[in-house]
């Protein structure tokens, strides 16, 4: 009875306004992107373009910019060394196009820049992987065997998620910083759409602020859960 009702306590207390964070993160990302979306550079770059200059501005050689499909599918693929631009992104010259293709050349100049977080989250991505397929299956396993000792191992599984989200955000919010440097020293955009491209940038930061906090909420909730049955 306690544990059923302490599992619900943890989840709302802990849990749940992270979660209702994390869609309110979604929610103000589309809207700005669609926003911005219709505020067209007056220089009339598309985002390829601003992306390529990015990449020159920062004496980055050799890296491809391609379309993708999809909305809000852009990223910067390391093993391939390509930005891939989504549909919405690739040939637009609107400021939101514009601030997200920057932000992906900004993860090809840290992997230029040999930037360490970045290196590092690209290390532990496979026992993330990993962690976040083991993780439940091995605490319920503990829970109904009455092992402990899996239950930790699940809980520490868990932890590896939420240590990859805890690389991720200074990693995203140092693409923005560079991509925004950038904008501005090589003037990609001008007067008040700069401050429309930061603000493109903000709201996708807050996701990974979002799902920082959703992973951390889990943890705690994990711990206090089997850490109170371990104790009773």
């Amino acid at each position: 009875m306690f544990g059923m009702y302490g599992f619900d306590m943890y989840y709302v207390v802990l849990v749940l306004p992270c979660v209702i964070f994390a869609m309110w993160a979604q929610w103000k990302v589309n809207s700005t992107f669609d926003r911005y979306s219709r505020v067209y550079s007056r220089r009339g770059l598309t985002a390829a373009q601003a992306a390529e200059a990015v990449l020159r501005a920062n004496g980055v050689p050799g890296v491809a910019v391609e379309h993708i499909a999809g909305k809000l599918t852009d990223h910067y693929d390391p093993r391939a060394n390509v930005i891939r631009l989504s549909d919405a992104v690739y040939r637009s010259s609107s400021v939101a196009s514009i601030g997200v293709a920057c932000h992906e050349a900004g993860h090809a100049v840290q992997y230029a820049r040999h930037y360490a977080p970045i290196h590092l989250r690209a290390a532990i991505v496979p026992l993330t992987n990993i962690g976040s397929m083991m993780a439940m299956p091995l605490i319920l396993l503990g829970f109904f065997i009455n092992l402990s000792g899996l239950i930790t191992l699940g809980i520490a599984a868990f932890g590896l998620s939420t240590l990859f989200q805890l690389i991720t955000l200074p990693v995203e919010l140092d693409a923005s910083r560079r991509a925004l440097a950038a904008i501005e020293g090589s003037y990609l955009l001008e007067g008040d759409e700069v401050q429309m491209a930061r603000k493109t940038l903000w709201a996708a930061a807050m996701t990974y602020v979002a799902a920082l906090a959703v992973s951390l909420a889990q943890l705690l909730r994990l711990i206090l859960i089997f850490g109170r049955r371990d104790r009773d």
